[in-house]
């Protein structure tokens, strides 16, 4: 519960270790012997009795505090006004070892704004990402989501007015308080709206974590439905990859993969996929997953005076190793795989140096049978994955040849420079 926004003097800015330009969050625990009335009172300049530890923390004498006030949502009982009776009953509730106590937020304010300035802004913030009966509703929904998951106890209600508290933070699995600890609050908020089961939400909290997803990429992420296309790749992985990159390159792709970003008409072939991928090539970065980079489309290769030429060619940070995507707008073939294995090969051998882990290849096509899949890929030498795409929403070829090509809007914008 939020309460004694300092603001403090340039001198002491100086010394805080900041982590971003803005904020600097620290963790009130228990396990390093740290003592949530101590910290209280020194925020608030005051004089507090630490019934935990039976001492007397007096930081009275100071006089740089310019505002302190303990914010409270509505409905909670009046003696929590009290800063000594508030942080004592903390340190009562949680009663773990382990606990964490409180979180400590220190913010630089912009030095245009005066005294009056500050304090309002910091005010409004605090009301309404924390004392609100909006983002009330929200921590006791987060709360309840992942309390019944871990624990299995009863829902909390809604309506519980007269509760006087949540249970302990500290009974939470640790796990989870780890890695939620982590994220911004209107990333959970998002998680909790629209994830099903504990697994699923902190799988894309790991991936926030993990990618450093703003909350909109975060929600595209879970509408298309990550969580269960990851690692659903027919391959043949574990039989042409060392154990470790194995499984790391199984969990880097995908089955479906999710091409509703494309503006495409209905009866494409292969070359207008392939130029519609590029032209959204940040969008198609996004969906193929972290640690993509792009080097380009039909990669040129010249074998010993003979050209060919690779559909989309990338290179994988995370795996060291270059990824060759062929594109199939037609139900899995058997017959795909041969030149898709030719061109790993080929870039085996042209293109990756000692530093390189083995190229791997990645057959995405309009539908495939799975087992045909498992089927085909029994005598494929090098390491490959089949996967599927889906496109929901095609345009209809009238309406797609009613829009101008990007041609047609360079040549409109010439005109445009050389009128002026």
């Amino acid at each position: 519960m939020p309460e004694n926004t300092k603001i403090i003097n340039q001198k002491e800015r100086k010394r805080m270790e900041i982590k971003s330009l803005h904020t600097h969050v620290d963790i009130v625990t228990r396990a390093k012997g740290a003592s949530v009335i101590a910290k209280a009172a020194y925020n608030a300049r005051d004089k507090l009795q630490d019934e935990y530890y039976g001492k007397t923390h007096d930081y009275s004498k100071k006089t740089d505090l310019v505002f302190s006030k303990i914010f409270l949502p509505e409905h909670v009982p009046e003696e929590f006004s009290n800063r000594e009776y508030l942080w004592n009953e903390v340190e009562k509730i949680e009663e773990s070892k382990n606990s964490q106590l409180a979180r400590n937020l220190l913010f630089e304010l912009p030095r245009e704004l005066n005294e009056q300035e500050r304090i309002k802004l910091i005010s409004e913030f605090i009301e309404e990402n924390f004392t609100s009966e909006t983002n009330i509703k929200y921590i006791r929904r987060w709360y309840s989501f992942y309390i019944k998951g871990l624990q299995g106890v009863a829902e909390i209600e809604n309506n519980d007015r007269n509760s006087k508290g949540l249970q302990p933070v500290a009974q939470f699995d640790e796990r989870v308080i780890n890695h939620i600890k982590q994220i911004p609050w209107g990333h959970n908020q998002r998680i909790i709206n629209k994830c099903k089961t504990i697994d699923e939400a902190i799988y894309y909290v790991d991936k926030t974590i993990e990618n450093g997803w703003s909350r909109n990429v975060l929600v595209h992420q879970i509408e298309s439905g990550l969580y269960g296309r990851e690692g659903k790749s027919i391959t043949n992985f574990e039989k042409r990859l060392p154990a470790l990159q194995s499984d790391l390159a199984r969990q880097t792709l995908k089955d479906p993969y999710n091409f509703d970003f494309l503006t495409i008409r209905e009866g494409y072939d292969e070359r207008e996929l392939q130029k519609e991928l590029v032209d959204k090539i940040s969008d198609f970065l996004l969906e193929l997953g972290e640690g993509f980079a792009y080097i380009g489309k039909g990669y040129h290769i010249n074998i010993n005076g003979d050209d060919f030429y690779i559909d989309l060619l990338f290179y994988n940070l995370k795996l060291h190793s270059y990824i060759v995507i062929e594109l199939k707008a037609e139900k899995f073939k058997p017959e795909h795989l041969g030149q898709l294995n030719f061109y790993v090969t080929a870039v085996n051998r042209e293109l990756k140096t000692d530093r390189d882990n083995a190229t791997i290849g990645l057959l995405i096509c309009k539908d495939k049978n799975d087992v045909v899949c498992e089927y085909s890929l029994e005598q494929i030498s090098q390491p490959i994955g089949i996967s599927k795409y889906e496109i929901t929403k095609l345009l209809e070829a009238e309406y797609k040849s009613s829009l101008p090509s990007i041609e047609e809007i360079e040549k409109k914008i010439k005109e445009i420079d050389t009128d002026n």
